[in-house]
């Protein structure tokens, strides 16, 4: 099968279409807000441990940080550990950016006969690509049969009938059943003895992942201390979840629209990364950084830089609130 490129290994360059000037006066800079703002609008790279739910391990962190809202983006397994990132109040709107932003797990399979560890590697390289799988009976969506891209199966050791293999995979993938139709494939069986996801999205569990104790720990130090540093040790901007996502940044007197529903026409973009599809799912940025939303595009990266009137993008899901950016575009008109 031919390899496809991971999300987090794509390249992008940023085209510069025109140029304007920010008021400093509306928004912020994303690792500047204002505390309040910069936890509802936050992140936390999670640690999950075996034993809860997802839903559970939210449920917790909500009350530890006496929250209103949360959401986690992907469930786990109660049994499976690994990376769980947790969307806190006005972030929740962001977690869907991660079902095209790829997942990555370390597992162990169980082989029920023996089989040669040349032979395991080929089968798992074989996976490699697009696939057909059809999720398990213990799956919360329909069992339709569908289509989910594999990056990489590599093989890390075999001891006996234990096998250690990393997989890069979409969103939705069943490591379960992969491991089944692995075992499908060798003539011998097998089954997921234990998982780990060691990436989800643009979060890995080599960089700023946090367990429960650590949230429960430097939430109590913030409310002793009140210093902002420690807040940031845990909770991130929101805007990391879209850092795999091509972005398209805007004049500022285009945000208001879009807060209200409105789709990006041409005049309103000032820069956009290449390899842009008609189709993909963008994330529409100020000139600070801040998410606006996220978007559908229309046309590619090559004929938004040709284009000086029409639509770019039809706006999906609005991640930032009415009234940070005034109206503006009664003034443009």
């Amino acid at each position: 099968m031919p390899k496809i490129t991971p999300p987090w290994e794509s390249k992008r360059k940023l085209l510069v279409k025109a140029e304007d000037e920010t008021d400093p006066r509306f928004g912020h800079k994303p690792n500047e807000r204002p505390i309040q703002e910069y936890v509802r609008f936050g992140v936390i790279n999670l640690d999950k441990p075996a034993g809860p739910s997802s839903h559970e391990v939210t449920a917790w962190v909500k009350r530890l940080l006496s929250l209103g809202h949360a959401g986690h983006g992907g469930t786990l397994d109660p049994k499976v550990t690994g990376v769980l990132p947790i969307a806190l109040e006005e972030a929740t709107k962001i977690v869907q950016a991660l079902l095209v932003s790829g997942k990555e797990y370390v597992c162990v399979m169980r082989l029920h006969g023996s089989a040669a560890e040349g032979r395991v590697r080929a089968v798992l390289e074989e996976f490699s690509g697009t696939i057909y799988q059809r999720p398990p009976i213990r799956a919360s969506v329909k069992r339709r049969l569908r289509t989910r891209k594999i990056y990489y199966m590599s093989l890390i050791e075999v001891a006996e009938r234990n096998v250690l293999f990393q997989v890069g995979c979409e969103a939705g993938t069943y490591i379960r059943k992969l491991c089944y139709d692995v075992g499908e494939a060798l003539g011998c069986g097998a089954h997921m003895q234990e998982l780990r996801r060691t990436r989800a999205g643009p979060f890995t569990e080599n960089e700023g992942m946090v367990t429960l104790h650590d949230v429960a720990y430097l939430q109590s130090l913030w409310q002793e201390t009140r210093e902002e540093g420690v807040l940031h040790k845990f909770v991130k901007p929101m805007e990391e979840v879209l850092e795999l996502l091509p972005k398209i940044y805007i004049r500022d007197s285009a945000v208001e629209a879009i807060c209200h529903g409105a789709n990006l026409a041409a005049p309103g973009v000032l820069s956009f990364e290449t390899d842009i599809k008609p189709h993909d799912t963008v994330a529409v940025m100020t000139q600070k950084g801040e998410g606006v939303a996220l978007s559908k595009a229309l046309v590619s990266s090559e004929d938004m830089l040709k284009m000086d009137h029409g639509l770019v993008a039809k706006t999906q899901r609005v991640l930032m609130p009415r009234g940070v950016y005034p109206k503006m575009w009664q003034k443009s008109a």
